[in-house]
């Protein structure tokens, strides 16, 4: 096979995400959207933890919640509160935290 045949089977990765959770817009991609970007915020924050050497129990006590907390944050972001999220950051990791809307 050639360059040319194989790179014509290949998909984009926007043109599998309208495939598989349908056109932007739709309820099923913004739950995939919604869900995409809790775990990109539970990523970060474990790996903020993990740089500054902390155990999840460590940043608990720092910041005034639990481990349990922190575990599910970590590994499920979704419900968690805007105050303690900021808590986390400032408190916590001794980071700001900085918003945007994009449309």
């Amino acid at each position: 096979m050639n360059s040319e045949s194989e790179n014509k089977k290949l998909t984009s990765f926007s043109a599998h995400l309208d495939e598989q959770y349908g056109k932007k817009g739709t309820d099923q991609r913004e739950k995939y959207e919604e869900e995409f970007e809790t775990f990109k915020l539970g990523v970060m924050i474990q790996e903020l933890r993990k740089e500054q050497g902390l155990t999840q129990a460590q940043l608990a006590a720092k910041c005034g919640t639990t481990k349990t907390y922190i575990s599910r944050i970590e590994n499920d972001a979704s419900d968690i509160r805007l105050s303690t999220l900021m808590r986390i950051v400032r408190e916590g990791l001794g980071g700001n935290l900085k918003l945007s809307v994009t449309q």
